[in-house]
């Protein structure tokens, strides 16, 4: 089942009979009806995450951790969609029932979002495991999802898997970006004092203090990430500042990246030099891993409302919903 068309026909063949005993002798789906349809497709797709998840960790002998959030298939900047101090209680909720001897692997698909509330479940995370984490990403782990694949011990990509630009956001902008349009203002109002109006425009719709925010926002992610990576994959190197400092060169400068979701496949990560594992190495644990994916996609598709899943193979989870 490592395809999404296969998977969606396992869901349909094992869900029909179920929407089927529920709806026997209906002549109308009342609103109540509707709602035991709904609850069973969702727990249904629910069992299937929880099984395949449990087969991926008959194969690494880890945990795992479900990190997923549907911003891709979202319309409405739902701040939920993104990492956020809110996500704190999916982890708690996920780690009681957990062997912390085995490490974690942390199954993540993220646009990315708050450096401080990234800052406090890497935190947790690696205290809990002793910093044996290694972060699945079988699509796309962005911003800060890149920030949290960098403070593990390796990272497992596919070939269609990307990171992304660390490049901060400081509430909803790019904070290198503020700090290069800023220092243009200033040169080219310098060099030229006519264009001081136009930048004054520009500049005005700053708040107080918003520029240095901003600054700040980018050396505390340069702080965090080259400390992770330096006591976390590459923690047993003797270069290890050097290696940090090439990641960070390239993924934490807006002018290496260019633009904030550019995408960085395996190639490109290992040659920037992280600690990365191609999927395809193992197709076991591959079609496993794509199968998970392709089951969170469907459920994303037949559950309308929800927004993130943080859940883990013992079927603790927490689906957050709204509007997106």
């Amino acid at each position: 089942m490592g395809n999404f068309t296969d998977t969606e026909k396992e869901f349909n063949r094992r869900c029909e009979p179920i929407v089927n005993r529920i709806l026997q002798g209906a002549y109308a789906i009342s609103p109540q009806l509707q709602n035991r349809v709904n609850q069973a497709i969702q727990d249904e797709l629910a069992k299937m995450r929880f099984e395949k998840m449990q087969e991926i960790c008959k194969v690494t002998d880890r945990n795992l951790i479900c990190y997923v959030s549907a911003w891709l298939q979202s319309t409405q900047q739902n701040p939920e969609l993104s990492i956020n101090d809110n996500d704190m209680n999916g982890f708690m909720n996920a780690i009681p029932t957990l062997d912390r001897k085995k490490g974690l692997d942390l199954f993540l698909h993220t646009p990315g979002g708050g450096v401080t509330a990234t800052e406090s479940i890497v935190t947790y995370l690696r205290k809990i495991f002793h910093g044996d984490i290694r972060v699945i990403v079988p699509h796309m782990a962005m911003s800060a999802g890149t920030m949290i694949a960098c403070a593990s011990k390796e990272i497992i990509m596919g070939k269609e898997s990307s990171l992304g630009p660390i490049d901060p956001q400081y509430r909803g902008v790019p904070a290198q970006g503020v700090e290069k349009e800023f220092r243009q203002a200033i040169n080219e109002t310098v060099a030229s004092p006519n264009r001081s109006l136009i930048w004054k425009e520009i500049i005005s719709q700053y708040r107080p203090t918003f520029v240095g925010e901003c600054q700040n926002v980018v050396q505390l992610s340069d702080s965090l990430v080259t400390n992770w990576l330096k006591t976390g994959m590459f923690k047993a190197s003797k270069n290890k500042d050097d290696k940090a400092k090439k990641i960070l060169d390239e993924l934490l400068n807006h002018d290496a990246s260019k633009v904030h979701d550019r995408h960085y496949d395996y190639e490109r990560c290992k040659k920037l030099g992280l600690k990365v594992v191609a999927l395809e190495t193992d197709q076991n644990l591959q079609d496993k891993v794509l199968s998970l994916y392709h089951l969170y996609f469907l459920s994303i598709y037949k559950l309308n409302t929800a927004l993130k899943f943080i859940e883990n193979q013992n079927g603790q989870t927490i689906m957050l919903v709204g509007i997106r």
